[in-house]
């Protein structure tokens, strides 16, 4: 109710302010057309920056001052616990798995996932007066088909769906083909071939498999290229006309390949070297807004697609926990796969140094800014998001904002959340961690059901003692995946 109506008053006030009340009382105005900067990074796990772990081997100055700033939120999830469907709900509000993608992710050659007309959030901001911009790893797939031709325009692809400026990558930076993408073309067509290097997550070189490479694309400088581009659109920018930057980077997923001016500057090998180049990264664009004086008319976001792909053997050997103490890594059902850190920065509506404990999920990014912004989402646009601007503005508020969210590991395997429950449709991780699958026996659980608020760590298996709040869950989940969508007034 409370989002309903904030959002109606919002819708209201058109482009003036509202006047929305704290816990305190005290009235502050909200901005109804701020820029909004999102930066998504890519296998950053929940246990990375300090502001979450402060045991974390990691430095991160810059994500922790965002937090100071701004309000971490502590139990917010990805859609999947891979990239490319969360990509997708992060842009359209939507669950991946209604979509054409039930498992997996894309490669480089993959054509477009997302649907012709499908709103998404470039282009409802765009239709609200915003320019947008779209700098980095995309990986939703490029074109009506299988792509081989690079001479071709690639359409459909960020241009179609709302951004007015786009350079990506086409996948993630271990897939070919290598090459930059400005709008629909390649900077450098991809004429020649790289070898694949060999896997070595730790001891240097990277890893990326065979293929397809522009002339003169190197790895190592992909992150560097992408923050300078970024920092470049932010530099044009003015208080005129209000925009949005979406920054999907490429790491720190493989090949962990950190710059020199970073190598050894944590204690977690290359990943730790390079998810420090990632919070250099994030400082680039923070300085870049206060430089143009567009800090304090910006929404700032900060999260990951999906947990850190760090193993039992990473963590005992660097005694850093990328994923803090969640059970498992990416790829998983369980919580290492889809916690990861949420941080959002608004000066004048979000209370500095402030932490939110409510259920998100980043398919909420959508109908949050459009709340914003005033705009009234229809049934069939952003179905599986609910605002989360009444956390933003009032953090004493304590009903929760969401009944339910979905999960989803690499393999397809289903789980959900409700309150402090989570269910699992089936035995294992269903991703990278050990065991993957397990088969049930008879008179044994058919899948996991855990306590969250009891047992975070998801140890006790609770399936066979609580059947009431299985049969529960499991009709939730069935309601879920047969809607149209999860969003209560939608």
């Amino acid at each position: 109710m409370a989002n309903r109506l904030l959002a109606a008053l919002v819708l209201l006030a058109g482009n003036a302010c509202v006047v929305s009340s704290r816990a305190d009382d005290t009235a502050e105005s909200i901005p109804s057309r701020p820029n909004v900067v999102l930066i998504l990074a890519d296998d950053l796990g929940y246990g990375d920056p300090h502001c979450y772990n402060p045991s974390s081997k990691v430095p991160t100055p810059n994500i922790d001052r965002l937090a100071a700033a701004g309000m971490r939120f502590t139990d917010a999830h990805t859609p999947s616990s891979v990239c490319t469907p969360t990509r997708y709900g992060l842009l359209t509000g939507r669950y991946a798995w209604r979509s054409a993608l039930k498992k997996g992710v894309l490669n480089g050659y993959s054509p477009a996932l997302i649907e012709p007309g499908r709103v998404t959030l470039a282009s409802l901001l765009k239709r609200h007066g915003y320019r947008t911009a779209c700098v980095g790893k995309w990986h939703l797939g490029l074109g009506n088909a299988p792509r081989t031709d690079y001479a071709q325009p690639l359409t459909p692809g960020p241009n179609t769906v709302g951004f007015d400026e786009a350079f990506i990558v086409p996948a993630s930076l271990d897939m070919p083909p290598y090459v930059f993408v400005h709008n629909d073309r390649p900077t450098v067509a991809p004429t020649e071939h790289v070898a694949g290097s060999k896997m070595r997550r730790h001891g240097g070189g990277g890893f990326w498999r065979e293929g397809a490479i522009a002339p003169g694309f190197r790895h190592i400088d992909t992150l560097p290229t992408l923050t300078d581009r970024a920092v470049g659109f932010v530099r044009k920018q003015s208080a005129d006309t209000p925009f949005l930057l979406y920054l999907p980077l490429t790491a720190p997923h493989t090949p962990w390949m950190p710059t020199e001016a970073f190598q050894g500057t944590a204690q977690a090998g290359e990943y730790g070297d390079f998810v420090a180049q990632v919070d250099a990264a994030v400082g680039a664009v923070l300085d870049a807004l206060a430089q143009q004086e567009l800090a304090d008319n910006t929404l700032v976001i900060f999260t990951s697609d999906n947990g850190a792909h760090w193993t039992p053997d990473d963590i005992k050997k660097w005694q850093h926990q990328a994923n803090a103490s969640w059970r498992g890594q990416k790829a998983d059902a369980w919580e290492g796969g889809h916690r990861v850190p949420f941080i959002v920065r608004w000066p004048g509506v979000v209370q500095p140094g402030s932490h939110s404990d409510q259920l998100v999920c980043l398919t909420d990014v959508t109908a949050t800014v459009a709340s914003i912004v005033g705009a009234e989402l229809s049934d069939d646009v952003a179905e599986d998001s609910i605002s989360f601007l009444p956390a933003l503005v009032d953090r004493s508020a304590d009903a929760p904002l969401r009944d339910t969210v979905v999960h989803h590991s690499a393999d397809g395997t289903f789980a959900i959340r409700s309150g402090p429950w989570k269910l699992i449709t089936r035995l294992g991780s269903h991703g990278f961690s050990r065991p993957r699958d397990v088969q049930p026996v008879a008179g044994g659980p058919q899948g996991q059901l855990y306590h969250l608020g009891d047992d975070p760590a998801e140890t006790d298996n609770r399936w066979l003692a609580e059947p009431q709040v299985v049969a529960r869950l499991t009709r939730r989940l069935a309601h879920d995946q047969h809607a149209t969508g999860t969003r209560p007034d939608g």
